[in-house]
């Protein structure tokens, strides 16, 4: 006899997983915005930036940006700070390339 499976169960084990992922994705975006200095930004010039880097078609730009994100998280894994903490996700070095441009 093969045992019942609670999709219920697992369902509700899912949700819970991907919404702890959605928190720690939330609380390293706003280490990213303390660690770069942003948040000195008001959130409407934040918000702007943030924006013009997402519409930004010119792709020397956008590798410029990324360079300036790697080095940034290179220097702050040097220096032993805790936002670079090589969670292996590419999350954080993208959005390091685009808070700091």
């Amino acid at each position: 006899m093969r045992k019942v499976r609670d999709y219920d169960a697992e369902l509700k084990m899912l949700n819970d997983k991907a919404r702890t992922l959605k928190a720690k994705r939330v609380e390293q975006l706003g280490q990213l915005v303390t660690a770069t200095g942003a948040d000195a930004l008001d959130v409407e010039t934040l918000a702007g930036a943030l924006l013009d880097a997402i519409a930004a078609k010119d792709a020397d730009a956008r590798e410029a940006w990324r360079a300036k994100g790697q080095a940034f998280f290179q220097r702050r894994g040097r220096k032993g700070q805790g936002l670079a903490d090589g969670n292996g996700s590419g999350a954080n070095q993208n959005s390091g390339g685009n808070a700091a441009g």
